[in-house]
């Protein structure tokens, strides 16, 4: 057994919580059930290993550039308070378990099982979706670095809701719930995903998963009671000077050095010299538009990795979704979206969110919040800008100008609820994005006031929702992932006979 065990933790150290690695095995496995030759399998590994290392290169930088922003605006208004990110989240669990005045329910705590919890739930997922007639679950949730970021916050808020549980039972709680929630959050995706990437087989498998679907069903109503219809993004014309905005790099860069620039100017150039974010003798004008221009050079790198790594996991994962698991889909990183539609959407999402944090936080300090939240880089751009691409997709700009606005609002006011609650807020930090602002807090009130009841109900609920999603489509359900372009006709010849039977 502890041999079995050892191996299990080297391919989860080496494969499973390192997406780029897991995905190049993936495409390499569907390569080989496809029965492609040797070099066409080692060429497909590597273009997806590559790619998915340039994408991380992209999103990596943009959380370089961004930092100068959050440590000084926490700095110049003496914020002390908790940060909003993944990371932290994780570093705030850590630290609680380990703090003398620990809440009594975490005090003492080890989560080391965090491996096994992969291995479960990940076994969990197979098996839902291998019986998906039954389950309606169609994804296979693949980025594993995600899921170890979720397990700390989970292993948290359980305890908080069952703090009697001894560690074989947390652990098989957390492997119901979680291995719940990866596959039914990524599956509600695939719908919105399919109509966004035009079929390319593929879902999101993130920390807004259920943001992204309720984003995608608001802009769509909103489109459809819309007096004035609301065009997307990338099908404006813009009239005289303003063309330039159809250019993504021109439109990303003029609309950060705005954003940068204001904030980098109230922070001063005496504070980024003390802080050593400017260099001595660099000229303060051309460090704002150095830091604004980092931005889209990032941007287009992460863009870049997705163009390179996507069109391999496509082709290959035929072979898995044909031979292994039929009628299956890959649920990747929220980033690849960013490869689709307007890239002006994610701009826009991510600056609409930030507006939405931004006032919020500033309604936490107003009404003396005895949580003030500290916006962090994460959730910021990777919820709304994210939402932004869904939502423009389904209902044009009004809907970019308005979801990710709202997803701002909900990210603060919703972490520092439960964070408060719960006692993390105490230790620094809050995972923070969408679902684990809105959808973790009401399971994990459910689960509190209810008890075991409460915990079969957030489960019932969770299967439920595949199955209300069927019930909805049955006749093109399945059709979505096997033959989209076919599910495509029929929806808009439904569409079409609904319309003609409205007038």
């Amino acid at each position: 057994m502890d041999i079995v065990l050892g191996i299990w933790k080297w391919f989860a150290s080496n494969f499973l919580t390192q997406p780029a690695y897991f995905i190049g095995l993936i495409v390499a496995i569907g390569y080989i059930l496809l029965k492609k030759k040797w070099y066409d399998v080692l060429a497909g590994f590597l273009k997806a290993v590559i790619g998915y290392q340039i994408l991380l290169v992209g999103s990596g930088g943009l959380v370089t550039a961004f930092r100068p922003v959050l440590v000084g605006l926490e700095a110049r208004f003496n914020l002390s308070a908790m940060v909003i990110d993944p990371y932290f989240g994780q570093n705030a669990v850590q630290a609680g378990m380990e703090a003398a005045d620990a809440p009594a329910f975490i005090a003492g705590r080890s989560f080391s099982s965090v491996m096994l919890l992969l291995l479960f739930a990940f076994i969990l997922n197979i098996v839902l979706v291998a019986f998906k007639k039954q389950t309606k679950l169609r994804a296979i949730f693949t980025t594993g670095h995600v899921q170890v970021q979720q397990a700390a916050t989970a292993f948290w808020l359980i305890l908080f809701c069952f703090p009697q549980l001894n560690d074989v039972a947390i652990l098989a709680v957390m492997t119901i719930l979680l291995g719940l929630y990866w596959a039914v959050g990524s599956n509600l995706c695939i719908g919105p995903t399919q109509d966004l990437t035009d079929g390319a087989g593929l879902t999101i498998a993130h920390q807004q998963m259920f943001g992204v679907y309720c984003a995608s069903k608001a802009s769509e109503w909103l489109a459809k009671h819309s007096k004035k219809e609301s065009k997307r993004i990338e099908d404006i014309e813009l009239p005289g000077f303003l063309k330039i905005f159809n250019e993504n790099l021109v439109a990303t860069a003029i609309l950060m050095t705005a954003f940068f620039g204001v904030i980098l100017a109230v922070l001063g150039q005496d504070f980024l010299l003390e802080n050593k974010f400017m260099k001595p003798g660099q000229d303060f004008f051309f460090y704002i538009m150095t830091t604004s221009f980092q931005f889209a050079v990032y941007l287009s790198i992460l863009q870049l990795g997705v163009r390179t790594f996507v069109t391999e996991l496509t082709n290959s994962f035929q072979g898995i979704s044909n031979k292994l698991l039929k009628g299956s889909v890959p649920g990747v990183d929220c980033a690849v979206t960013y490869g689709f539609g307007s890239p002006n959407a994610v701009t826009l999402g991510f600056l609409m969110g930030a507006a939405g944090q931004f006032l919020a936080i500033a309604a936490l300090l107003l009404l003396k919040s005895p949580v003030v939240v500290i916006a962090g880089f994460v959730p910021l751009f990777f919820d709304n800008a994210t939402i932004g691409v869904y939502a423009n997709n389904k209902g044009g700009l009004r809907a970019v100008l308005i979801m990710p606005f709202i997803s701002g609002l909900l990210q603060v006011f919703g972490s520092a609820l439960i964070a408060g609650w719960v006692g993390m807020a105490a230790y620094g930090g809050y995972l923070g994005m969408w679902d684990w602002a809105v959808v973790w807090p009401i399971m994990t009130g459910v689960m509190k006031f209810l008890s075991y009841a409460g915990l079969a109900i957030v489960v019932i609920a969770l299967i439920a929702i595949p199955q209300l999603q069927y019930r909805a489509n049955k006749d093109t359900y399945f059709m979505e992932v096997e033959d989209y372009q076919k599910c495509k006709e029929i929806r808009a010849q439904k569409a079409a006979a609904a319309s003609a039977e409205s007038k």
